[in-house]
């Protein structure tokens, strides 16, 4: 599975911890920002260019406390996303809600839970069936 990742100077410690980890694991990884990008706009609009581009993916954005990530993204056609701050809701986020896209706080989740979070929402798959709804739903909003 390919993982993108992106973020701004806040995140780029806990970017470069959950690269590491997601390498270790096999995952393929694709890091849109090998230097931190200005702001987290900037790391969120990288972050979707790749996730358009690469259908079967999910991306994880990281930057100083996930909100701005994550209203960046909702700004995008078909983009769901989901600021995250323990493992119940990344896994949840993903199996329910069909989020490819999870920000992260690097200023309100310490390192170990970032890559708790991480693997939650990368282990879950999506359940489809009566959350499609829903699903179908939040893209007509775009």
């Amino acid at each position: 599975m390919k993982v993108i990742l992106g973020t701004d100077q806040e995140g780029m410690a806990l970017k470069e911890t959950v690269k590491t980890l997601l390498t270790d694991k096999g995952y393929e990884v694709l890091d849109v920002s090998p230097t931190p990008a200005a702001d987290f706009i900037a790391a969120t609009q990288s972050i979707v260019d790749a996730l358009y581009q690469h259908e079967d993916a999910l991306a994880i954005a990281f930057d100083g406390y996930g909100a701005g990530s994550f209203i960046a993204a909702t700004k995008h056609p078909h983009i769901i996303a989901a600021e995250i701050s323990e493992e119940r809701s990344a896994y949840m986020t993903r199996e329910h809600n069909n989020s490819r896209m999870i920000a992260l706080g690097a200023n309100i989740v310490g390192t170990e839970l970032a890559k708790n979070i991480v693997l939650a929402f990368l282990e879950a798959a999506y359940d489809g069936g009566r959350h499609q709804i829903r699903v179908d739903m939040l893209n007509k909003m775009c």
